[in-house]
């Protein structure tokens, strides 16, 4: 008899699935294309205590990726909101949290971004000052530091199924641990379950938080590839650009040296973020037609 589950791990093509009744599956799509993500709703077909086959994906609410010429690197499934987690330090590049911003903004999913390490005075203003032309957009900014209290973070994700992205070494994996008592033991036993040997950080995996919240911890990257997405799919995800899309001279206004475009006026008005302007130059550069 077929079961429903959730995927709260994925690794390759090795899944451990959640069904309704709290019951944990080691499971492997039929095929051999494996096209699943943390986060996706799929039927099962038992084939043992707790061994299973994935026989159908269900649909999807929302699916975040990244992407360039030649491939796709799922991260979540069916998530409400990203939680784009910097630090203030080691240094993090302000223009991965653009994209993986404008990756949310194109699946419609909530963003906060939060600002690890406050504790760190020295560096924390220089932080501060890179996150300033998000907040001003209205992206929520939360300032905690994951190591002595996580607390501020927890009111953001009350009711939501959220994933942590950022660089490796932003302290993603220390945020989880005080959000989820036994996280790492948790991820110990998934490792093993999947066969992986493998740190926390190398595969995504799902915790609940409570019966209505849960978190997707995914694989720290260096990169937010937005292949997939096309020029017009790129502007319209910077919200401060909306109001004026459609309004330049040129109907196929590029925003670069084209007379009478509106976005460059906002720019230059100081409406418009310098820094998000050239933020969108480069990611409008690798686009797709």
């Amino acid at each position: 008899m077929s079961r429903e589950g959730t995927i709260v791990a994925a690794h390759g093509r090795h899944y451990e699935v959640e069904d309704a009744d709290g019951s944990r599956w080691q499971a492997v799509p039929r095929g051999k294309k494996s096209l699943y993500a943390c986060g996706d709703r799929v039927r099962l077909e038992p084939l043992g205590s707790d061994q299973a086959r994935i026989v159908d994906h269900l649909a999807r609410a929302s699916l975040l990726y990244r992407s360039d010429a030649f491939r796709q690197k799922l991260i979540a499934a069916n998530v409400g909101q990203i939680v784009v987690v910097v630090a203030a330090e080691p240094a993090f590049s302000d223009e991965l949290v653009a994209r993986a911003l404008v990756a949310a903004e194109h699946e419609g999913i909530r963003a906060v971004i939060v600002l690890n390490k406050r504790d760190l005075a020295d560096a924390l203003p220089a932080a501060r000052q890179q996150l300033a032309a998000f907040a001003a957009v209205g992206y929520p900014v939360v300032e905690l530091a994951a190591l002595r209290d996580a607390a501020p973070l927890a009111p953001f994700l009350t009711g939501m199924l959220s994933v942590l992205v950022g660089q490796s070494g932003m302290g993603k994996s220390t945020l989880i641990n005080a959000l989820v008592p036994g996280a790492a033991a948790a991820t110990r036993e998934i490792s093993s379950a999947l066969d992986s040997g493998k740190h926390t950080t190398t595969h995504a995996t799902l915790y609940r938080l409570d019966g209505a919240s849960a978190l997707i911890d995914s694989p720290g990257l260096q990169e937010f590839g937005l292949a997939h997405l096309s020029f017009g799919e790129i502007e319209w995800a910077f919200p401060e650009f909306r109001p004026t899309l459609g309004q330049c001279r040129f109907h196929d206004c590029r925003h670069e040296a084209e007379p009478g475009c509106a976005v460059k006026a906002l720019v230059a008005s100081g409406a418009v973020a310098r820094r998000r302007y050239e933020h969108f130059r480069a990611m409008a550069r690798d686009r797709r037609t």
